[in-house]
């Protein structure tokens, strides 16, 4: 399918969505139901997730700053409730910027450029190097739950597991969004290997992680 040139944008402060990730929304304020029926209702069924940057509390009914890059999701299933208020899960599809933003609806919708589909191969040794620090960052969690996630058949593409693990480990929405703005998947790959890295050497906020 043809990616649109524009899409609704759905800012929030805590996520990143990456390329096919599986993201569940909890849609509640009036402006986000709007977006979703209008989004069901077209052909591509995208939202484009962005991240709020700035002092975005000051604005948020408003138009707060949000950062260029995002990852628009696919709605792939959405429970309606009595009140109005939905439950859906979107897929990531594909990163994009925001040229500038359009229209006149509640919500904020973007023109966009989609960012090249770079594909999810990676080199062998790469993804090897990702396993194996993923391995090594996570283990005091749970290693059957490790385990699990590390031989997943989903997970046997090297990007697809980079994207994974780039959206669940519990780090800041800001590294998140650094990994996101990659301009390819083996440069979002070098990134994490350096986050966890840092992780497992004890610095910063990203030592003791967790998958969520």
């Amino acid at each position: 399918m043809e990616l649109p040139e524009s899409i609704p944008l759905f800012p929030l402060p805590n996520v990143v969505l990456f390329p096919d990730v599986l993201l569940p929304l909890h849609i509640f304020e009036e402006r986000y139901r709007d977006m979703v029926r209008d989004a069901e209702a077209g052909e591509a069924k995208l939202i484009g997730m962005v991240l709020l940057r700035g002092e975005w509390r000051n604005e948020y009914r408003g138009c707060p700053d949000v950062f260029p890059i995002g990852c628009a999701g696919r709605i792939i299933r959405c429970e309606k409730l009595a009140d109005g208020r939905s439950n859906i899960l979107l897929q990531g599809v594909r990163e994009f910027e925001v040229r500038r933003e359009v229209g006149e609806d509640l919500y904020r919708r973007a023109e966009v450029s989609w960012r090249r589909d770079s594909g999810g191969d990676l080199p062998e040794g790469v993804a090897g190097q990702v396993r194996s620090l993923a391995e090594r960052f996570l283990e005091d969690q749970d290693a059957e739950l490790v385990r699990r996630l590390l031989d997943d058949p989903s997970m046997a593409e090297g990007g697809r597991l980079v994207n994974f693990l780039s959206f669940a480990l519990d780090w800041p929405p800001m590294e998140k969004q650094a990994l996101l703005e990659a301009g390819s998947t083996g440069e979002r790959a070098a990134r994490l290997c350096q986050v966890l890295e840092f992780g497992i050497g004890g610095g910063g906020s990203q030592a003791g992680g967790s998958v969520h």
